[in-house]
């Protein structure tokens, strides 16, 4: 019969998921949406492997860089 201490280092451990970023990212940002955008988010989330975050941080990055060259150009 296992004792409770063998049982418990028989247990599978878990994996613990990787995040995908190289740092930690701690920023928060909260913004509000039309429901039109939300089901939109929702439709791309479904449709990919994306959170709404990573959807967000996404449009983000694409119009900051697109805003900073228009600045540069100026």
């Amino acid at each position: 019969m296992l004792t409770q201490q063998n049982q418990r280092s028989e247990a599978p451990k878990r994996r613990t998921a990787k995040r995908k970023e190289k740092s930690v990212l701690k920023n928060i940002i909260s913004l509000r949406v039309s429901d039109r955008e939300k089901k939109v988010l929702e439709k791309i989330t479904e449709s990919s492997s994306m959170s709404v975050s990573d959807v967000v941080r996404e449009a983000l990055e694409y119009w900051l860089s697109k805003r900073q060259r228009l600045c540069r150009q100026s």
